[in-house]
C-alpha cells in the first residue's frame, strides 16, 4: 500500500519495523541471547510475584511485587514482537498493535519510573523511623502509592496515545527501531508535531527528572540519617537495607534519561540503547535476590525441606 504524494493517512495497515536488518548477521545470535533473556526474566520475577513467605511480607516486599509485574509487562510487551523479527524475513506489525506496543511500554514505564520514587520514600522511613516504619507505611498507605504510580503512567500514556493518533503520516510506515514506541512513531507524521513533541517533554519532566530528583531528595536525607549513626554495624545495616533498591534506580535511570533526554546521534545508537528497556527487567530479580537477605532466606525456607527429604 503506497499513498499519493500529498495524501495524508491517519491509519496504516502495518508498519515496517526494521529492527537489525541492517546486521543479518547480527539477528540469529540477538535470537539467541533474548530468548535466554526472555525466559530468565519470566521465571525470575514469576517466583518473586510466587513468595508467599509471611516473614518478607513488609511495605518494600509489596512494592517489589509490583516491580515484578512492572517488567512482566515490559518484556512480554516488548520481547516476543522482537524475537519475532529476529527470527524470520517478516518485519512488519499490525498498526493497532504497534500503537498497544507504544502505549503498554510507556504506561508501564513511566509507572516504574513513579514506582522508584515511592520505593526510595520507603527506604527513607525504615532508615528515619525503623520503630514506627510499619506505622508510616501502613498497608492502606502502600496501595494508594502504588495505585498513585500505576494511574499517573496511566494518564500519561493515554494522553500520548491520544495524540499520536491524531498524526498524519503521509505513506511513511517504517520504523528504524525493534518495537514501537511513542518518540519514534512520532517522527513518521509528515504534519506539525509541536504539541506531541511538548507533551513527551512535559512527560520527561515529571517522570525522567522529577522522579530521580524525589529518589536523590530520599537519599541524601537517609545518608544524613545513617551519618548520625554511632555505630558501624548499624550504618552497615542501615545501607544494606536498601542498597538494592539504590542499585536499580541507576540501572533505569542511567540510560532511560540517556535516551528521553537527549537526542542520539543516530538510530543505531538509540536501538541499542533501548536494550535496556530487556536486560532490566531481567537484572532486577536477580539485584533483589542476591543483594536482600530477606528474599535469600525466604528461598532457604522454600528449598530446605526440599532438600532435607530422605529416599
Amino acid at each position: 500500500m503506497v499513498a499519493m504524494e500529498g495524501e495524508n493517512v491517519s491509519f496504516p495497515r502495518t508498519i515496517v519495523l526494521l529492527g537489525f536488518s541492517d546486521y543479518p548477521w547480527l539477528e540469529m545470535p540477538l535470537f539467541r541471547v533474548v530468548l535466554v533473556f526472555y525466559i530468565f526474566t519470566l521465571v525470575g520475577n514469576s517466583s518473586i510475584l510466587s513468595m508467599v513467605e509471611p516473614r518478607i511480607q513488609t511495605p518494600m516486599y509489596f512494592f517489589l511485587d509490583n516491580l515484578s509485574v512492572l517488567d512482566l509487562c515490559v518484556i512480554c510487551t516488548i520481547v516476543p514482537r522482537l524475537l519475532d523479527n529476529l527470527w524470520g524475513p517478516e518485519k512488519t506489525i499490525a498498526f493497532w498493535g504497534c500503537i498497544t506496543q507504544a502505549y503498554l511500554f510507556h504506561w508501564t514505564g513511566c509507572t516504574e519510573c513513579a514506582l522508584l520514587a515511592v520505593m526510595a520514600f520507603a527506604c527513607y522511613a525504615a532508615i528515619y523511623q525503623p520503630l514506627q516504619y510499619t506505622l508510616i507505611m501502613w498497608p492502606g498507605v502502600c496501595v494508594q502509592l502504588a495505585a498513585a504510580a500505576w494511574s499517573s503512567g496511566l494518564a500519561n500514556s493515554i494522553l500520548q496515545a491520544m495524540l499520536t493518533l491524531q498524526l498524519h503520516h503521509c505513506g511513511h510506515y517504517t520504523l528504524d527501531h525493534f518495537f514501537c514506541e511513542v518518540p519514534v512513531l512520532i517522527k513518521l507524521a509528515c504534519g506539525d508535531t509541536t504539541v506531541n513533541d511538548l507533551s513527551l517533554d512535559v512527560g520527561a519532566i515529571l517522570f525522567a527528572l522529577m522522579a530521580p530528583l524525589l529518589v536523590l531528595i530520599s537519599y541524601t536525607f537517609m545518608a544524613k540519617a545513617v551519618w548520625k549513626l554511632s555505630s558501624a554495624n548499624g550504618r552497615y545495616n542501615a545501607l544494606s537495607t536498601c542498597s538494592s533498591h539504590l542499585v536499580v534506580v541507576i540501572m533505569y535511570f542511567g540510560p532511560a534519561m540517556y535516551m528521553y533526554l537527549q537526542s542520539p546521534t543516530n538510530s543505531t545508537q538509540a536501538k541499542f540503547m533501548s536494550f535496556y528497556s530487556v536486560i532490566t527487567p531481567l537484572l532486577n530479580p536477580l539485584i533483589y535476590t542476591l543483594r536482600n537477605k530477606g528474599v535469600k532466606r525466604a528461598w532457604e525456607r522454600i528449598l530446605q525441606p526440599q532438600s532435607e527429604v530422605k529416599f
